[in-house]
């Protein structure tokens, strides 16, 4: 500690008057025996020995700090005695620290050469240093401070407009690759999904007498158009658009969105259990273990397995001109609608006359699978042999 520690009033006197001139002249005595030469070579125990007002005299004399270490080694000492007078060492404010440092550039030589060295400008690098000492920060203008407040507020308030948009957008149902009940519904039966009744409109409007429908397939661009547009989410289909014209491309998307469901309409949990029940060997039997098996379906498969093989019913009935009768629909129809999610080789190759079998009973007997009689307590017609 030195051994002359200046009062408060003299520490501040020293940050907040500029001039050379305020120095008591009591003191003049002494600082005269030091050369300029001198003051670069005053230690820190010249400090305690003599006193640390005296010091600064000699120093405030001369006009500047010889180099970056003397100025940093006088800020350390003028710390440490606002600490001993009990002082926050905070009391110098910024503007005053800045109004120092300004004052040690100003007194600098004017011929000096810049320093060109990776640590940048020794005035830099004192500010830099004793604020990091004192532990402030560098002073902001008033727009800078608008700035910065205004960068703060957006930054967060967009975290907040971000998450209420995806919060409040909901995207509109895709048409293939996803389950049926996610898809988009028809506005007549919410079980079933648009694209499919859009499908058997055309067809059944404009295709009862094609010949070969749903067995000649469409142009595979064209129907990957009509995919990419259902997939974004389109709650109405526009039937006159000319790639609706086309009664193959029509026939091909409807194939191509059973294939495409995850889980498929007779569903991967009873697909064993229909082709064992298509195995029974009694046709009476066999019969009635596929109805139960067909009414035990999931709402949004039941409904859509009865539309489907509705309208494929209506084609067949229409098979001498379109020549597609019951057995050549479930030829196309049925590898598609009676798999697994995860079909492999074997069950393709074991399991495909019973594919074709199933979906060729459904057509051949669709208004007794169907039959809401049992539903309303009305008595269930006989089981029609096959």
């Amino acid at each position: 500690m030195p051994s002359r520690v200046p009062s408060l009033r003299m520490l501040r006197s020293f940050f907040t008057d500029g001039s050379l001139d305020s120095l008591g002249t009591s003191e003049d005595a002494r600082s005269k025996r030091h050369s300029t030469s001198d003051l670069s070579d005053v230690p820190f125990s010249a400090v305690r020995k003599e006193g640390w007002l005296h010091c600064k005299q000699i120093l405030t004399k001369k006009g500047k700090a010889e180099d970056r270490e003397d100025m940093l080694a006088w800020i350390k000492v003028i710390r440490e005695n606002s600490k001993a007078e009990g002082e926050d060492p905070g009391f110098a404010s910024q503007a005053l620290i800045n109004k120092k440092l300004n004052d040690y550039r100003k007194v600098s030589p004017a011929g000096a050469k810049p320093d060109s060295s990776p640590k940048g400008s020794r005035g830099l690098g004192i500010r830099a240093e004793f604020l990091k000492q004192t532990g402030t920060s560098a002073p902001r203008s008033p727009r800078q401070d608008a700035a910065i407040t205004k960068d703060e507020s957006s930054s967060q308030k967009a975290p907040w407009g971000i998450n209420l948009m995806k919060k409040n957008k909901k995207s509109a149902p895709r048409a293939f690759g996803v389950r049926l009940e996610d898809c988009q519904p028809a506005p007549d039966n919410k079980n079933v999904p648009l694209i499919v009744e859009a499908c058997c409109k055309v067809v059944e409007d404009r295709g009862l007498e094609y010949m070969g429908i749903y067995r000649v397939p469409g142009n595979n661009a064209v129907v990957s158009s009509l995919q990419e547009q259902l997939n974004k989410g389109a709650t109405e289909i526009n039937l006159q658009d000319e790639r609706w014209q086309d009664l193959n491309v029509i026939s091909s998307l409807l194939k191509s969105f059973f294939r495409k469901l995850p889980e498929p309409l007779f569903t991967d949990d009873k697909y064993n259990d229909f082709i064992e029940a298509n195995r029974i060997e009694d046709a009476s039997e066999r019969m009635r273990t596929l109805r139960k098996l067909i009414r035990d379906l999931p709402g949004h498969y039941y409904e859509t397995l009865k539309f489907l093989v509705g309208h494929l019913k209506t084609i067949a009935d229409h098979s001498e001109k379109n020549k597609m009768e019951p057995r050549n629909l479930a030829l196309v129809f049925g590898p598609t609608l009676v798999r697994t999610s995860e079909d492999n080789m074997t069950d393709m190759v074991t399991h495909m006359p019973d594919r074709y079998k199933i979906v060729e009973t459904l057509i051949q007997h669709s208004d007794w699978f169907f039959s809401d009689k049992e539903d309303k307590g009305e008595k269930v017609s006989p089981v029609p042999l096959p």
